[in-house]
């Protein structure tokens, strides 16, 4: 398997410290704070520890982030096993540093079932093949990347992006509240079910706060802009397989008082809608020095 999706695995596969207690580490890449979407992956493996009967995966999940997380020591998540029902699994897990709470998660597990079923159908873009990759990008544009940030964005990812509509995060310009990226792990995943929402679930949390900055012409590179996620819902409908290519469909209907508000829907190679994303995130231009 690819070294660094090999990285990811491990990051996401945490250590059992007592019953319903589990502990995880950062890498450590440089960045001030710990990436939201790893919380939120992590914080789903705890809870899914916990749910012995294997039939039963998450379909919802909803998260507050409530202080940013320290890269340099571990992170305590404990789980509350609120209720197992006939149908239904509801979990509680609360991620703690320092003695403090700094991400808080609900999440629910069902039976496979089946029932009635509709979807939106999957939008008329472009197929990867044909978009631009994330390292295309940016080397088109080398002289915009600031030097502080070369290494994290030149050091080979575990998630490959394409994206139909590109933005230089470093050289914005102002576009309309939407985008399009296709996405998958750069090498073969188990068939794990849970596994691969886990991962889903991290991914989740890379592009979407970015589409609500998208009509504001701010990248999260520049000084006085400051961004952070601050909640983050996700409703799965399908298994899937995040080795295989994802179109994440992305739009923001609002951003005020200093938050804006993003939703997404994922969906597989064949156009089947496999999830839902929404979420709010602090965008705070602050004012200059």
């Amino acid at each position: 398997m690819n070294q660094e999706l090999r990285d990811l695995l491990d990051l996401l596969d945490l250590e059992q410290i007592e019953v319903n207690m589990f502990r995880g580490t950062s890498p450590s890449e440089g960045w001030q704070r710990v990436y939201g979407g790893q919380v939120i992956g992590q914080a789903l493996v705890a809870a899914s520890r916990t749910v012995e009967d294997e039939t039963r995966s998450a379909h919802s999940l909803h998260g507050y982030f409530l202080r940013p997380g320290d890269t340099t020591i571990p992170i305590l998540y404990s789980v509350d096993r609120i209720r197992d029902g006939k149908s239904f699994t509801t979990r509680r897990v609360v991620a703690i540093q320092k003695g403090e709470a700094i991400f808080s998660m609900s999440v629910s597990f069902q039976i496979l079932e089946t029932g009635l079923e509709h979807q939106i159908p999957i939008p008329d873009v472009p197929p990867p093949e044909d978009c631009i990759s994330e390292q295309e990008l940016y080397e088109k544009n080398p002289a915009t990347i600031p030097e502080s940030f070369r290494d994290r964005i030149e050091r080979p990812r575990p998630i490959e992006m394409r994206f139909v509509d590109p933005v230089n995060e470093f050289q914005p310009e102002p576009k309309p509240p939407y985008q399009h990226v296709w996405i998958r792990t750069v090498d073969e995943m188990p068939e794990d079910v849970r596994l691969n929402q886990c991962l889903l679930a991290y991914a989740s949390d890379m592009t979407l706060l970015d589409t609500s900055c998208r009509p504001h012409a701010k990248g999260w590179g520049e000084g006085d802009f400051q961004v952070a996620s601050l909640d983050h819902a996700m409703w799965f409908h399908k298994s899937f397989k995040t080795d295989e290519w994802m179109l994440y469909q992305q739009d923001s209907p609002y951003s005020g008082g200093a938050r804006g508000f993003s939703r997404g829907t994922i969906y597989d190679g064949n156009g089947d809608l496999i999830a839902s994303v929404a979420q709010e995130g602090l965008i705070r231009v602050h004012a200059s020095p």
